[in-house]
């Protein structure tokens, strides 16, 4: 099987561009660092919280 042929990538496929003050930025991307996680971890984690606490239903 050729890797075209293969079952499909579960890589993220869109983005979301948002603007932040530089100092905020870098803040929160230090302590993602000091907490061994993530930036863009982070913010998915906060959407799908935020998705679940606020979804209808």
């Amino acid at each position: 099987m050729s890797k075209k042929e293969s079952k499909p990538s579960s890589k993220k496929n869109s983005q979301l561009v948002l603007r932040l003050d530089k100092e905020e930025r870098d803040a929160f991307v230090e302590l993602c660092k000091e907490m061994d996680t993530s930036a863009a971890r982070e913010i998915r984690r906060f959407i799908r919280e935020f998705m679940k606490e606020n979804a209808e239903g």
